[in-house]
């Protein structure tokens, strides 16, 4: 692997290598990604789930030492590998929806997400099972989140060592999943645009959308691309929350500089020669590293019924063996989790909670 830095510092841009180096049409011709759920495992999964949902456990406080299914240990090694410390990325199929109700699709979804990490809070209501749903949000209003919309949603990363979908219910049309790999894009601003490149590895500053921790600004700066101590890099975009940063009089302008590296690093994760779309089934479970990867959304056309209407669960999970970051993610921009990691979106006097619908 090419290193990006030298002890810590920009020293040299050059091409990464690695696993985590990879261009959609390759992974589309590939299956590996794709894990269904064997028969031995849905029957230890399902008998855990009725289990923990006869004792009428609050979601929320379910642990790792709740699910109790050794024979789902080699799944969780699988995701963790790839995840973590592989492409970024890996798609579990299969979980029995049918014959599960929410709560016990709940329960499944977060057991299995505390074998891979520490659920941390998405949202200033302290959700920490999250909910992407059409609820009529205006991606305009700062304080509202493009997830609880139909719109289609720019190529990001979210606040948390891994990100996870559950689908229960897919939309009418559209709503497909896209990713691409961070490490790809460094290398490809890196071929055709160098001279804009180094103004995404110095901070930039963002928009907290008024869920503000303790102690802190209503914005934050860091950089889009970091180096990590032992090489390559970690990443991190959300462009709207870039704009809408610049409602504050003390956050500095982006520059005309600033503002044609993330036209270019956009028009490069949107070439199909570059990103991977998926479409969802119900039962899929998505799980993808926020800091190799950047995930988007296509819109969607929903249907009318409610009953029927597009409904994915949601984890952030700080996970112990994620990859070292800068310093700069957990003393400005997010906090620490008690496992020490990204601790997500922490609004003091908050508690964690895990709803089973989706709300504001």
């Amino acid at each position: 692997m090419n290193d990006l830095a030298t002890s810590g510092t920009i020293t040299a841009l050059k091409p990464l290598a690695g696993p985590q180096v990879w261009y959609g049409p390759e992974m589309a011709a590939r299956t590996d990604w794709i894990r269904p759920l064997r028969p031995a495992e849905i029957v230890e999964l399902e008998t855990a789930v009725m289990r923990l949902d006869a004792t009428g456990i609050d979601i929320a406080a379910i642990g790792p030492q709740d699910l109790d299914a050794p024979g789902l240990q080699e799944l969780v090694g699988e995701i963790r590998a790839a995840v973590l410390h592989g492409r970024g990325f890996h798609l579990v199929r299969g979980i029995p929806l049918e014959r599960w109700s929410v709560r016990q699709c709940a329960i499944a979804y977060f057991g299995l997400g505390t074998l891979l990490g520490e659920p941390v809070s998405q949202n200033a209501m302290g959700h920490i099972l999250g909910h992407v749903k059409d609820i009529g949000a205006d991606v305009a209003r700062p304080e509202h989140r493009g997830y609880q919309s139909a719109a289609r949603l720019s190529y990001h990363c979210d606040s948390s060592d891994i990100v996870g979908l559950l689908c229960l219910k897919p939309s009418k049309a559209g709503g497909k999943s896209s990713i691409v790999s961070s490490w790809t894009l460094f290398n490809e601003m890196l071929r055709q645009h160098p001279g804009l490149l180094p103004e995404l590895l110095q901070p930039v500053y963002r928009d907290r959308r008024g869920e503000v921790p303790e102690g802190a600004e209503p914005w934050y700066a860091v950089p889009v691309f970091s180096p990590m101590p032992g090489g390559g890099l970690v990443a991190t975009y959300v462009r709207s929350a870039m704009h809408k940063a610049q409602r504050f009089p003390e956050v500095p302008r982006m520059t005309p500089q600033l503002i044609a590296a993330c036209d270019a690093m956009d028009a490069l994760a949107q070439d199909p020669a570059i990103h991977l779309d998926m479409d969802f089934r119900p039962g899929d479970m998505q799980f993808v590293s926020n800091h190799w990867v950047m995930h988007s959304r296509t819109a969607f056309e929903d249907f009318a019924e409610p009953e029927k209407r597009r409904h994915l669960f949601r984890l952030w999970l700080a996970c112990t063996d994620g990859p070292d970051l800068p310093d700069v993610y957990t003393r400005v921009w997010q906090g620490a989790a008690e496992n020490g990691r990204p601790a997500g979106i922490r609004v003091p006097g908050v508690p964690l909670t895990a709803p089973l619908d989706a709300s504001w």
